[in-house]
């Protein structure tokens, strides 16, 4: 059971570590525990009828094929949208619940993760804010999280820990478990150490992490800015891939993440779903090009500059109404974060600016839909688009450019990509551009229109993707922690 702590005595994570010592858990059975900010299952159907389905996602997506058959323990935040609790199986997994109260969503999950860190790792974008209530909450929550896994964990087990909620965790369990093999992915950007240092709270950041036997990142870039961070902060050394910390070697290593390829290539040649791309464009006026972009509404990934981008193509006469539409795909997330409904409004006053100027009578340059939608709905657009816009200002990777590469079995179709999403160190047979510089982004969607060498291109980047599917990564994953 975890230890309970008032928030306005929640002390730094060096006070605090004794605290594993208080609520030390015995030891559990399990040989595997995943811990991650949220289980693997959500909550769907209307209020009086709901039921819990897996989630949808990256990181579920490719963590649960490792899992499944080696059984095992998920650690994990149900959410806040359901009064019922979730199961406490699922396919032979058992999903361990961390219960968050109101104020600890505000402060840790809204507040230390999404209003400090992730800007911050997203090299600042927009200014990240320093609240010393996120912090202490931050740690309280930590705890609990590392509790709960240490309670699940057999000895000797592996733990698997999970992104950028969750970097206290590994100090907080090798302290109270020193038997566990400890792993830690961060599926989002490592900043470099001249930003990352801006964070009042670095070094128990970073020691945090270092209490890992591998630490594992998506794209050597990040792996680097980590080593150098933890030399500057710590009294760590070495070169990468081997850090020595006191007595011991933590291994950093770039393990970019990967999708399901197979699942995929199986969905776009189901006969419906090829159907439902076609109906997709008929729909939209059979337009000779379409053009799609599919991100969360989120101010990392570049949509507003994007749809600039696409609006002086429309002035240019490079692209007309009806002969060229777009789709974007606006998934909402953090909607009570701060900025999240101001972006919102402002994406929407765009795209209504650029039909009101472009579009014609029942015909619209740009065709927005802020929702999201199922995997059979999304292979159906990658069917159905010539040219997939993914212009993130900074990304860790991004799926949905290497899912679109893997559903164009004909070789057909064009990725314009930006440079700073990690997926361009593997796709560099996409268009990439420049996201800040519109007529980097012009340039790129121009060519991607009319490329004579697009179909090479394409089988390229479809052999790259191919090559290592999510159950391999995972699988590698945990066969390089020591």
């Amino acid at each position: 059971m975890s230890a309970v702590i008032p928030l306005s005595d929640a002390p730094s994570l060096r006070e605090g570590r004794h605290l594993a010592e208080v609520a030390a858990p015995n030891v559990g059975q399990h040989q595997l525990v995943v811990v991650a900010n949220r289980l693997p299952v959500t909550i769907s159907g209307p209020r009086g009828r709901q039921h819990w389905i897996p989630s949808p996602g990256g990181l579920v997506g490719a963590v649960w094929p490792a899992l499944r058959p080696r059984g095992g323990t998920w650690v994990g935040w149900p959410g806040g949208e359901s009064a019922s609790d979730p199961p406490e199986e699922m396919e032979g997994v058992r999903l361990a619940s961390v219960q968050l109260s109101a104020q600890e969503q505000e402060d840790y999950y809204e507040g230390f993760s999404n209003a400090t860190i992730w800007p911050l790792y997203h090299d600042a974008i927009r200014p990240p804010t320093y609240e010393q209530e996120w912090w202490d909450a931050y740690v309280v929550v930590n705890q609990r999280f590392a509790d709960a896994a240490a309670a699940a964990a057999a000895h000797g087990a592996v733990v698997w820990v999970h992104d950028y909620q969750l970097q206290l965790v590994p100090a907080m369990l090798r302290e109270v478990r020193p038997d566990l093999r400890i792993g830690f992915f961060l599926h989002i950007p490592f900043p470099p150490p001249e930003l990352f240092r801006q964070l009042p709270w670095r070094q128990e950041v970073i020691e945090g992490l270092l209490a890992c036997d591998l630490v594992g990142f998506q794209t050597k870039d990040d792996r680097n800015n980590f080593a150098r961070a933890a030399r500057q902060l710590t009294g760590a050394t070495g070169r990468v891939p081997n850090l020595r910390v006191g007595d011991r070697v933590v291994r950093a290593e770039a393990h970019p993440i990967a999708i399901d390829y197979r699942a995929i290539q199986k969905l776009a040649r189901r006969p419906k779903i090829i159907k439902r791309s076609q109906a997709i464009r008929e729909e939209l006026g059979s337009p000779e090009t379409l053009i799609l972009g599919v991100d969360r509404l989120d101010y990392t990934k570049g949509i507003d500059l994007r749809l600039e981008a696409l609006r002086e193509l429309f002035q240019d006469g490079v692209l007309t109404v009806p002969g060229a539409a777009m789709v974007q795909i606006a998934v909402p997330t953090r909607g009570d974060v701060p900025g999240y409904a101001d972006l919102r409004y402002q994406v929407e006053r765009l795209v209504g600016t650029i039909n009101g100027e472009m579009g014609g009578m029942g015909q619209s340059a740009i065709h927005y839909l802020y929702r999201s939608l199922p995997m059979d709905e999304l292979v159906a657009l990658y069917l159905a688009a010539d040219v997939l816009l993914v212009t993130p200002l900074r990304d860790g990777m991004n799926l949905v450019a290497k899912e679109y590469v893997a559903a164009r079995l004909d070789d057909t179709g064009a990725l314009v990509l930006s440079e700073f999403a990690g997926a361009a160190g593997e796709l560099s047979a996409a268009h990439v551009v420049n996201p800040y510089d519109i007529q980097s982004m012009k340039q790129g969607i121009t060519e991607a229109l009319d490329d004579p060498e697009s179909e090479a291109k394409m089988r390229r980047m479809r052999a790259v993707v191919s090559r290592h599917d999510a159950k391999e990564w995972a699988d590698d994953f945990l066969t390089a922690i020591p």
